[in-house]
């Protein structure tokens, strides 16, 4: 039975891998406006409201959270809300 289980979380962290890799991609090919220092900003109603995005992932909030615990990006809270949060600036940091 762990060896399942174990099956299973590796799948899904194959999925998350995936799922930020994209995201990756959309904010520095797309989205994100490129600062001076490598990063790249913009906004959560900007990623949230993009149709493309809205396509690609399943659970953006969840994704968001994922690449914030890995460092690959920063934003102020923890979680965010379509219309509360829409002016918060997501920061993808310089690799």
């Amino acid at each position: 039975m762990p060896v399942a289980l174990f099956a299973h979380n590796e799948i899904i962290e194959m999925n998350v891998d995936h799922e930020i890799d994209l995201l990756k991609t959309e904010i520095r090919e797309r989205l994100g406006e490129k600062r001076d220092d490598g990063s790249y900003v913009l906004t959560f109603g900007t990623l949230f409201s993009d149709d493309r995005c809205a396509n690609i992932f399943e659970a953006l909030v969840g994704t968001l959270k994922a690449a914030k615990k890995r460092k690959i990006i920063k934003y102020d809270g923890e979680l965010l809300l379509q219309g509360v949060h829409d002016k918060v600036e997501i920061i993808l940091l310089p690799e």
